[in-house]
């Protein structure tokens, strides 16, 4: 046989190697070259965007080697300023608060792992502007007041579905159907 056939024969599997030789390291699977470090990883998903802790753990477990690892590398990131829950739940509440209420924004909040005290105080601002911002979505989205019952309950479900409480709801489409 000559070289080409062999090539072609190790190539096609027919006499595939034992294992890597001694003399060639072993190399990791994406392309020969090791992985970004952890902690890499971790500042180019939060130079992307503010992540929670809980939401930055979820990303990098599948990378770390150990729960122990991850949470030190976490550790450090908040002491060096990179991670912080407080300014996630800014960051949040001005991509949502537009078009979106406070029983929804609050419940993402939660479901981030957010401590209570941070809840809290978003919490109370953003009641401050609810009726405001239910009012802004509703002209956006309808701008007329409802004519009958049927589109009463469909305006109401719209606004609900997007987080703002029933008693704001009321406020703005009761108004309404009295001034019609």
């Amino acid at each position: 046989m000559s070289a080409p056939d062999e090539d072609f024969e190790t190539l096609a599997g027919k006499t595939a190697p034992e294992g890597p030789s001694s003399e060639e390291p072993a190399v990791a699977k994406r392309g020969g070259r090791p992985g970004p470090s952890l902690k890499a990883r971790a500042i180019a998903i939060l130079s992307r965007r503010e992540n929670s802790r809980l939401e930055l753990e979820r990303k990098l477990a599948p990378h770390a080697t150990d729960a122990l690892q991850l949470q030190q590398l976490l550790d450090e990131l908040e002491r060096e300023n990179w991670l912080s829950n407080e300014r996630y739940a800014l960051s949040l509440v001005n991509r949502r608060a537009p078009r979106q209420g406070s029983r929804r924004i609050v419940q993402e909040l939660r479901q981030q792992g957010l401590s209570d005290d941070i809840i809290a105080g978003i919490n109370e601002s953003l009641k401050e502007t609810e009726l405001d911002r239910a009012r802004e979505v509703w002209l956006k989205k309808f701008g007329a007041a409802p004519v009958d019952a049927k589109d009463y309950a469909r305006q109401f479900r719209f606004l609900a579905s997007r987080g703002f409480s029933s008693e704001c709801l009321r406020r703005i489409l009761g108004d309404l159907s009295d001034s019609s």
